[in-house]
Order: structure tokens, then C-alpha cells, then sequence
């Protein structure tokens, strides 16, 4: 196998060209078995998702979850499956369609917007061949994951790397390493909370769930469980909750092992059977779009459980999705990032022999 991918087609004095990268979790490409057993593989095998020992894990995995888990998952992805494809690729999609667009409206026509997937279609590597093939020489990556973890952002930062290995000639990269406690994000998910309020009124506790991670990556020191409690903190704040009223909890736990706590359903069947709560209001600002994990295992299971256990009315608070705010945030985030980048206009052949011929005049003169 050759070391290095070739080269795209280059024409000299070409000018260098800034990309932006969206990363998302992932999806299969349909909702069957068929199509859920390669990503749930790609998916599963990623040492930083399972830290078990390979040769303990592969055997489990191929021989046991690969032969059940995909006809239950795609049962359930069939149940928020829309005509365009999974909820999470239709999001983030129109996400980055719309970053371009506000991105352009904030004077930065040229920057190039795209968007991936850790696993599943469109590849990362896929998508940063694709800059590389429109010029791009520099390139800001935004994994979508507001609270930084190694399972989720790390893995992204991972992929790209490994990527980058094949290229002869590498670009500038940056990430946005994570965003739970950005402004204009916070700012975001309150308004949410507060039109919903305004539609719906306001439930007697607001649940925030968060996607769980083993506990024992907390014990080794990932900041993900800190960072999912300072985003709740500034959320409360902005909303100027009581603590009594808003609850932190974990879900989508996998496995025996112990994950983050409390977790999420347990806690709704709880507040319910102790009408401790009659009424929630229940959001995920772990996640900026709607997927399988928000609108199935929340908006589905956790909602029948809660009213099963007594509970009267659970409602849920959508995703940031596509509301302007979040995309405001967004271009902010992206832009604040960029930096410098944007600041130095790339110069035609013409300029760049001018300032070399003035540099050269500055340095005989000295």
C-alpha cells in the first residue's frame, strides 16, 4: 500500500482556501440490521468508546453483540427514521448549510463548510480529502460534542490524525475542543427552555440528561462528568432556577459496569412514584441535534416510564437543531477560532513578488 495519497491537481499562485469541519457522532445508512451490524462494528471497535482489552472484548463483540444488538437498534432507529434519513445526519447537515450561509452573511464568503461523521457516512477522512481537493490548506475541526470526553471528542481528534498521515503536504489544523460553558451556547439553550415554558408552561422540575460514560473513565481523570455539571450550572443560572428545580442525570448507559449517576430513567420513575414530581420538563445539552438517543430512549422510553410510574405529564424540550440562536453561536464559536486566520488575506502572485522585492530593498538598506 502506498505511504502517501496522491497530491490534488495544483496550478501555481493557486490561493490557499480555510475550511470548516462539523463531526458528528454518526449513523447507518438505513434503518435494518443489515446496515446497523458495520457501524455498530465500526462503532464498538473504537478502543477509545470500549477500553477493554481486545482479546477480551472481540469475542464478545463479534460473537455475541454483532449477532443480536443490530436487529433491536434498528428497530428503534426505525421509530425516528424520516424520509431524508436518520434525524442526526438531516440535523447536522442542515447545520452546516446554514453556518455557511451566516458565515458569508458575517463577511467570510470564502471559508468552505462541511460536515462528517465519526462513524458511518460521510467519513472524516472522506471530507478532509474533499477540502483538501477545494484548496484548504488550513482547517478548523468542530467535533458537535458540547462537553469534551475521550470517547466522543478525542476519538474525532484521533480520526483526523490518523487521516493526515497519508497527506505528503499538510495543512493548519485546529479544534474547537469543546463548548459546554460558551456564551452564546448557554444563551441558546436557555431560550429554548424559555419558549417552551412559554408554549407549554413550566413543569415542576426540569431534567437535563446527559449521555452517560463508565464511571471508572471519571476515575481516570475525563472531564466529561464536570463539564456536563458546569453546563447545567450556567443553565440554571441563565434561567435563574433554584437548585432544587433543575436535575443533572446520565443516560444510554451500555453493559454491568457502573456509568455516570443518577441515571436517567431510574430518576423519572422515581420523582414519579414519590410525586415528588408530577410534571417534568426534560432536555439533553449534551447534544446539539435530535437523534436516536433524544427522541427514541428520552422522548419514547423515558417518557412511558415516567407516566407509568404515576408521573402526569412529561414534556420534552427539542435539540438546538436549527434555531438561529444556536447558529449564531455557532459562527461565533467558528470565528473566535479562525483568529488570525482570517486576518491575513491570502496575496495574488503579483502582491507576494512586491512585498518580497520590498523586503529585500529593507534588508539592503539595513
Amino acid at each position: 500500500m502506498t505511504r502517501y495519497w496522491q497530491e490534488p491537481a495544483y496550478t501555481h499562485g493557486q490561493e490557499p482556501r480555510t475550511g470548516i469541519l462539523l463531526v458528528n457522532l454518526g449513523t447507518p445508512a438505513a434503518a435494518t440490521a443489515d446496515a446497523l451490524r458495520p457501524y455498530l462494528k465500526q462503532f464498538l471497535s473504537d478502543p477509545r468508546v470500549v477500553e477493554i482489552p481486545r482479546l477480551i472484548w472481540w469475542p464478545i463483540l463479534n460473537g455475541i453483540i454483532l449477532r443480536t444488538r443490530p436487529a433491536k437498534s434498528a428497530a428503534k432507529y426505525a421509530s425516528v427514521w424520516t424520509n431524508d434519513g436518520s434525524p442526526l445526519k438531516v440535523h447536522t447537515e442542515k447545520q452546516a448549510k446554514l453556518l455557511a450561509g451566516f458565515l458569508t452573511h458575517a463577511g467570510q464568503p470564502d471559508l468552505q463548510v462541511s460536515w462528517a461523521m465519526r462513524y458511518g457516512q460521510p467519513s472524516i477522512r472522506k471530507q478532509l480529502d474533499a477540502l483538501r481537493s477545494s484548496g484548504c490548506t488550513r482547517i478548523l475541526v468542530v467535533p458537535l460534542y458540547p462537553q469534551f470526553a475521550a470517547s466522543t471528542t478525542a476519538t474525532v481528534i484521533d480520526e483526523v490524525a490518523d487521516s493526515l498521515r497519508h497527506w505528503r503536504n499538510l495543512p493548519e489544523v485546529r479544534y474547537v475542543r469543546s463548548f459546554g460553558d460558551d456564551p452564546g451556547y448557554i444563551a441558546a439553550l436557555a431560550q429554548s427552555v424559555r419558549d417552551h415554558w412559554k408554549k407549554e408552561g413550566q413543569a415542576d422540575r426540569l431534567v437535563l440528561s446527559f449521555h452517560g460514560i463508565p464511571r471508572r473513565s471519571l476515575d481516570l481523570g475525563d472531564p466529561y462528568h464536570c463539564e456536563c455539571h458546569k453546563t447545567a450550572r450556567l443553565l440554571r443560572e441563565a434561567l435563574q432556577l433554584p437548585p432544587e428545580r433543575m436535575i443533572v442525570s446520565f443516560q444510554s448507559r451500555f453493559g454491568k459496569a457502573e456509568w455516570l449517576t443518577p441515571y436517567t430513567q431510574p430518576t423519572l420513575e422515581k420523582l414519579a412514584r414519590d410525586k415528588a414530581a408530577a410534571s417534568v420538563d426534560v432536555m439533553c445539552p449534551g447534544f446539539v441535534s435530535d437523534c436516536l438517543e433524544t427522541l427514541e430512549e428520552i422522548n419514547m422510553e423515558c417518557r412511558e416510564a415516567f407516566l407509568h410510574a404515576g408521573g402526569q405529564r412529561f414534556s420534552y424540550i427539542p435539540c438546538l437543531n436549527e434555531r438561529q440562536d444556536w447558529i449564531e453561536a455557532l459562527t461565533s464559536l467558528s470565528l473566535r477560532h479562525l483568529g488570525h486566520w482570517l486576518d491575513e488575506s491570502p496575496l495574488n502572485g503579483s502582491e507576494r513578488t512586491l512585498q518580497a522585492e520590498r523586503a529585500r530593498s529593507m534588508g539592503a538598506l539595513t
